[in-house]
């Protein structure tokens, strides 16, 4: 395994790295070997309520909110060459705290460049109305931003999930306080850095680590928040919701997913179990969008587990810092622990092991938390491990004999997230697409990504979407202003009667 000199990270809060006021620290670890890479300085109270306490002061008397949106977007335009001037070392930095292979992790860095490069374009592009209403009163809105904001992001995509939240929210001309997981804060701090050397002004991005018991406690109960915004599980979720609601804090939550992926009789079976392993264990499964459950036609179903565990079974496994690596290790030790577990509940309850379902034999493995590719055959919808977020390298494959048997499997479950339909029927594709309860759905492909498209779910996935040209005014409002240009005077008390103006 790569190993690297111990990083020490601390807060940055008014455009300064400063240690936490208690002077507490917490390691992060490689979970490909367990050992600490990292020390960071762990936020308290006192410390989150000092970040949001420089944004407030940005955003009232900086000059973030008031400079031109040309201004602005050159800056995050400059963030953008940054990102990708630095992607190799950003990359080793993700793969030794989240065990992604730099194969991922660097190649991510240049969709996260696009996504600072799409909003800048709209920092000189957010526009008002004008609106008729009556001859005598002129009407117009103008959009304005927020205020802070704060942003509760995951380790599963540290610098991207940070940066699509973080890229629209300084194009409106928020000034933000971000709280990247625990798990793996390491990218998501180095974005303080390149903010810096682009010419961010102090206050705008503040950055504090912590557990989120504490210091994502603190940050989503603040009431000086305009909003908060997090991607995480669905029960963190619920109770950042309850935090947040006794402010009324606006809220916007990517939570969990189960997505399906939907194979019909009539396709290039090679082709749909090519895309289902690509769907099912990138990132060892650690995705909201994992193509979590294969709803198989029954009449290729055995052919499908077959040629499915033969790909499967290629998949080289090991250094995430490896370029030859194509899957690295779970996130964590309870991560790898629960992942397990779940796999075990699914052979109580009946599933057969078709692939995997263990960790890999071999000394290079012994240290990290490395969990097979494990296909689960025969499982059941009723099943535990088919109606909850595995969230590890574990797919389930489930038989259907109809088109309507297929979306009321994919419909059955408390998510709404992503579904991937494998098709050559046109006509079948788009009606599948449209009953399938899902706010992201591919075509003969999965996880794809892209600034301008949304990206949101349903029912227990959240609500909200980020991505596209209206995500900018999710970190605006629009302010109303009406101008009086009658000439005649108005004197409401000067007469009485009937038919006259009532507003």
């Amino acid at each position: 395994m790569t190993l690297v000199e111990t990083l020490k990270y601390d807060l940055l809060i008014d455009g300064e790295w400063r240690p936490a006021r208690s002077g507490d620290r917490f390691d992060v670890e490689n979970p490909a070997t367990g050992i600490s890479i990292a020390s960071m300085a762990n936020a308290g109270e006192a410390d989150v309520a000092d970040a949001v306490e420089s944004a407030q002061r940005a955003f009232i008397s900086g000059p973030w909110a008031s400079m031109t949106g040309g201004d602005r977007g050159r800056i995050m335009w400059k963030m953008a060459d940054l990102i990708e001037e630095r992607a190799q070392e950003l990359g080793q930095l993700e793969s030794i705290s989240n065990g992604r292979p730099i194969s991922e992790t660097s190649s991510q860095m240049a969709v996260v460049a696009t996504y600072f490069r799409y909003f800048a374009g709209f920092c000189d592009k957010i526009q008002g109305t004008t609106i008729p209403t009556s001859p005598s009163h002129f009407n117009y809105t103008t959009r304005v931003p927020l205020g802070v904001v704060g942003q509760l992001t995951p380790w599963n995509h540290p610098m991207m999930i940070a940066s699509k939240k973080l890229a629209p929210a300084l194009a409106a001309g928020c000034t933000v306080v971000l709280k990247p997981s625990e798990w793996a804060p390491l990218t998501p701090t180095e974005i303080g850095k390149i903010a810096i050397e682009a010419g961010l002004p102090p206050g705008v991005l503040n950055i504090v680590n912590g557990f989120g018991p504490t210091s994502g406690k603190a940050l989503a109960s603040d009431p000086r928040l305009g909003k908060l915004d997090l991607t995480g599980g669905t029960e963190t979720g619920r109770a950042v919701a309850k935090l947040a609601g006794e402010n009324l804090t606006p809220l916007q939550f990517e939570l969990g997913g189960k997505a399906p992926v939907i194979v019909f009789d009539d396709v290039d079976l090679d082709e749909a179990v090519n895309g289902c392993a690509f769907a099912s264990f990138i990132g060892s499964g650690q995705t909201c969008i994992q193509g979590s459950r294969a709803v198989v036609h029954r009449s290729i179903y055995d052919e499908f587990v077959k040629k499915l565990t033969t790909k499967v079974s290629s998949i080289k496994i090991g250094d995430p810092t490896d370029p030859q690596t194509q899957m690295g290790p779970v996130i964590s030790k309870p991560s790898f622990e629960r992942v397990l577990g779940y796999i075990q509940s699914s052979i109580d309850e009946g599933a057969r092991v078709a692939h995997g379902g263990k960790k890999p034999a071999g000394a290079e493995y012994e240290s990290g938390y490395f969990i097979e590719p494990t296909i689960l055959a025969d499982v059941k919808q009723s099943m535990k491990v088919a109606q909850e977020e595995v969230f590890g390298p574990v797919v389930c494959v489930i038989p259907f004999d109809t088109e309507a048997e297929a979306i009321e499997i994919a419909n059955d479950i408390p998510f709404g997230l992503g579904c991937s339909i494998w098709t050559r029927d046109v006509a079948r594709a788009h009606r599948v697409a449209r009953d399938v309860i899902a706010g992201v759905i591919w075509i003969n492909d999965h996880h794809r990504l892209h600034p301008a498209v949304p990206w949101g779910g349903f029912k227990d996935s959240g609500y909200g979407r980020e991505g596209s040209f209206e995500f900018i005014n999710e970190y605006t409002a629009p302010k109303y202003v009406c101008v009086r240009v009658d000439s005649e005077p108005v004197d409401w008390y000067g007469s009485s009667g009937t038919g006259r103006r009532l507003n």
